[in-house]
């Protein structure tokens, strides 16, 4: 690749050897060192808050001493804030294995967040070490080439050094019974995979893997520049709420033009860019009808209702408790369940509002498996095909300006 920088037409055929989740991470990248593509701290935020990159960017190429003089800037975790992508900006970069787990983070309860910690920290002493850390990353990696197609060898290898930084072994890290453990979601994979035996062998190889990973943003920001630092509990939990938040603010802000609010129908917006719903239309218009007036959605309301969507799989249980799951529920109901299942307390406000956009029969009742299914489809996010938003072609501008005005 020229130092210049290559343009994605020169490889785009590799795409054809790619996943979904492969393809966006190629196509939102904008920085390449030593043959291994990287997302910038911008580039995510565009990747899981915007349909398509504006323009078809070249990827600049770094050598590992700019690369490093770049990382140099990143602070450490305590002084982590829901301003940190925005604050850093282009200045750093993000691997293909710690975008995986980025986006695991942005849908999943804070429950979760200590079964995480603990999957990371392996030898069970309180603290995550940054060879702890990659180990994790491995087996994210073992999971996705178990699931590579055949093809042509020279492309999937240039594939995986594009994604990886290094060509993988031809012989399996992890022992057979583990590969069947490895075969289910990413998040599974740090969800069910308690049992030590799993990293035994990758544990064994921590120093040959951490010598061939590139250092990043997350690795320095969670490891120090030396990469010595461990990572307690506490600053993990506080950096996955605030990638959440900040996540949350970027889309919130687009939106809300310096208010403090959103309107309901904004809200629906948001609530439906990422689902498979065809016409919105219908949704938007219930939201016109049944709340002519508008008294907005805060912020406070717009993160909560994120937070309880993602505990859906929960309140999905509660609801089949209550013997729900075959019939419409009022709002009563919902909220009470929504409380059961997460500890959050709706507004009234918000739930009514919830209720307006999916109560097509305007009965005031909630079909259950519709409204589950929907709020499944939006927590795929980053993961499926984007919907283009038609009414507000200023989206991409309105993040561009809070972007830039930090």
């Amino acid at each position: 690749m020229s130092s210049s920088g290559s343009t994605r037409t020169e490889v785009e055929d590799l795409d054809l050897y790619a996943t979904s989740r492969e393809r966006r991470f190629r196509l939102f990248a904008s920085i390449e060192c030593e043959g291994q593509l990287f997302m910038t701290p911008y580039d995510f935020i565009l990747a899981v808050t915007t349909d398509e990159p504006k323009i078809a960017k070249t990827w600049k190429s770094l050598s590992k001493q700019e690369l490093n003089q770049m990382l140099s800037e990143t602070p450490p975790v305590w002084k982590g804030s829901s301003k940190l992508f925005r604050n850093l900006k282009e200045k750093g970069v993000i691997s293909y294995t710690e975008y995986l787990f980025l986006l695991c983070i942005l849908t999943k309860p804070h429950a979760g967040f200590r079964i995480a910690f603990n999957m990371f920290d392996t030898d069970g002493n309180e603290m995550v070490d940054k060879k702890e850390f990659l180990v994790l990353q491995e087996i994210f990696r073992k999971k996705n080439e178990k699931r590579e197609t055949k093809g042509d060898e020279e492309k999937r290898a240039m594939l995986r050094l594009q994604l990886y930084g290094y060509h993988s072994p031809t012989n399996s890290v992890l022992k057979t019974d583990a590969e069947e453990l490895v075969s289910r979601s990413y998040w599974d994979t740090l969800r069910r995979n308690t049992s030590q035996a799993l990293f035994s062998d990758l544990a064994e190889r921590a120093d040959d893997i951490t010598n061939l990973v590139t250092d990043t943003t997350l690795l320095v920001h969670f490891f120090g520049k030396k990469g010595k630092a461990e990572l307690n509990f506490e600053d993990f939990y506080r950096f996955m709420d605030n990638l959440q938040t900040e996540v949350l603010e970027i889309e919130f802000l687009s939106y809300s033009n310096g208010m403090n609010t959103i309107s309901e129908e904004d809200f629906a917006h948001i609530l439906l860019r990422y689902t498979n719903v065809e016409n919105t239309s219908v949704f938007l218009e219930n939201v016109r009808y049944s709340i002519p007036e508008e008294k907005g959605i805060t912020f406070d309301e717009f993160r909560s209702f994120f937070q309880f969507l993602n505990n859906l799989e929960d309140f999905a249980i509660a609801l089949n408790m209550y013997n729900f799951a075959s019939r419409s529920i009022g709002q009563d109901e919902f909220k009470r369940a929504v409380y059961v299942a997460t500890g959050l307390k709706l507004s009234p406000h918000l739930v009514n509002t919830v209720f307006k956009i999916f109560d097509v029969d305007k009965d005031d009742q909630l079909s259950y498996k519709e409204f589950i299914g929907i709020m499944k489809d939006r927590l795929h996010r980053g993961f499926r095909g984007y919907k283009t938003v038609q009414k507000y072609p200023t989206f991409k501008s309105c993040l561009k300006k809070e972007l830039h005005s930090r």
